[in-house]
Parts: C-alpha cells; sequence; structure tokens
C-alpha cells in the first residue's frame, strides 16, 4: 500500500473503526425511546438535539466540501433544533440513516483517488482542504460522541 492510500484508509477508519473512542453506532446502540427527547441534568438539550447537532455539522461540512455555492450557516441556531423541538420513532431513525448516509459520502470522497486530499477547496477559505475538512468531521464527531457516552451514564440509559 502506498502512502496516498494509506493515508485514505487512515482516514476512513478515523471516521468509522473503534480505535481510540467509541463509534456513533457504540454510542446509540439500544437507546430507549422512551428518552431520546429527555434532556439529561443541567444539559439545555435532549439526546435527540445531540443526534441532530452531530448530523447537521457532519452534513455542513460535506456540503463546504462539494458544493461549490455553499452558503454558510448561521451560528449556533442552524447546527441545533430549537431547544423545545422533539422527535418520535421514526424522526431519530431519520437522523441516523441521514448520518450514516453523509459518513458515506464522506468516505466515497476519501476513498476516491481523483479526490485531492491536500489541494485547496476551490470555492473555500484560504487553506481550507478535503484533509483539513474530514480532520474537523473526525475531531467533532468524536468529542460529541464521547459526550453522548457520558451523557448516557448521567441518564443510566446504558443497562436498559
Amino acid at each position: 500500500m502506498d502512502s496516498d492510500q494509506a493515508l485514505r484508509q487512515h482516514l476512513v477508519n478515523l471516521l468509522r473503526v473503534r480505535q481510540a473512542h467509541m463509534t456513533f453506532d457504540d454510542a446509540i446502540k439500544n437507546f430507549p425511546m422512551d428518552q431520546i427527547n429527555q434532556k439529561p441534568p443541567n444539559v439545555d438539550y435532549s439526546i435527540w438535539h445531540l443526534l441532530e447537532h452531530l448530523r447537521i455539522a457532519q452534513w455542513d461540512i460535506l456540503e463546504y466540501i462539494r458544493n461549490p455555492d455553499y452558503a454558510y450557516l448561521a451560528w449556533p441556531q442552524d447546527y441545533w433544533p430549537p431547544q423545545e423541538a422533539q422527535t418520535d420513532a421514526a424522526g431519530w431513525q431519520q437522523t441516523i440513516d441521514q448520518f450514516h448516509a453523509d459518513l458515506d459520502a464522506l468516505e466515497a470522497i476519501v476513498r476516491d483517488p481523483n479526490t485531492n486530499l491536500t489541494a485547496q477547496i476551490p470555492h473555500g477559505e484560504d487553506g481550507h482542504t478535503v484533509l483539513r475538512e474530514v480532520l474537523l468531521v473526525a475531531d467533532h464527531n468524536a468529542y460529541h460522541i464521547g459526550e453522548l457516552g457520558i451523557l448516557r451514564q448521567v441518564m443510566d440509559t446504558w443497562s436498559r
């Protein structure tokens, strides 16, 4: 495997594989549906809000990479659902499915040998590359997936 292929595989592993942290699927496995809209103690958002934030942020970075007409979202309101918003089991699953679909699209970009990982994104800011954006997704996802794990512990939802 040459260094380009190795880098691409490392990036895919960083996005998908349980290495130094749990995966997205580990963190949501068997989450009780009766608590998806519950806000943990001293937290202003529910577990579903957190999943939606992960989905939106990942989608936004994917759009930034692939869309020459990308328009910036407003922070923080466009990156989180409204605090009073709730979902049901279908909405929960829709969030998960879209997160996976966008992760698949990111992986396809990384695996594509025609993607120059270190070239500046033509419509992006100075110095922004696909490599930078993929690392940003991996970092952001790991941070909030860890947060989700801790919140599950606080809410006592691991053993259910």
